[in-house]
């Protein structure tokens, strides 16, 4: 019996230690990288064609060009797109992996770039504020470049701009109504 309690309080010690390590190590959400400029393609410079897709195929051309972009690397995080975005990942503190799910609102910029307003995110069990784990995961997971986590925002901004599609080619996105099922991407190839 000595040597369960033992067991017990030992695990017990664990978890708190790497809770309290938790919360050291994201003590403030920090400050967010701003915003990159966007380089807008003239119309009378490129052919523009309209793409209408879903977001089955949306989630598949998305987690293709992360995979892309981690050479081999294992994956750091798996985009779904259901009633909203949903950004799975882990995040590993102190030994102890934990899942984190992300849910995000998209909302399509002006210059046809997209930002995920984070709606809510379940970590664990842990109870820890959404700028706080968007902190950890911007520190701890090495992303694409054309993903920035902006903890202070509680936002990911996707750079469409800057997704490696072709030399000449660029993509927007004009629209993202989920609940349509109905998203419209701008794909424009510069003339020659």
């Amino acid at each position: 019996m000595n040597g369960w309690k033992i067991a017990f309080f030992t695990l017990s010690g664990l978890v708190a230690a790497g809770f309290a390590g938790v919360l050291f190590l994201v003590g403030s959400s920090g400050n967010s990288q701003p915003l990159p400029s966007t380089e807008v393609i003239e119309a009378g410079d490129a052919n523009i064609l309209t793409v209408r897709t879903t977001k089955k195929d949306f989630e598949g051309i998305a987690n293709t060009y992360i995979r892309e972009a981690m050479k081999g690397e294992k994956l750091p995080v798996q985009m779904k797109v259901k009633d909203d975005v949903i950004l799975y990942s882990e995040l590993t503190v102190f030994s102890f992996t934990l899942p984190v799910v992300m849910h995000f609102d998209p909302i399509v910029r002006e210059d046809g770039n997209l930002i995920l307003k984070q709606s809510s995110m379940e970590l664990g069990q842990l109870n820890i504020p959404p700028s706080t784990v968007l902190k950890v995961l911007r520190d701890s997971v090495k992303l694409p470049s054309w993903m920035i986590v902006r903890p202070k925002e509680e936002e990911l901004f996707i750079d469409l701009s800057k997704v490696p599609v072709s030399k000449d080619v660029s993509v927007r996105a004009k629209s993202f109504n989920l609940d349509k099922d109905e998203i419209l991407l701008e794909v424009s190839i510069l003339k020659k």
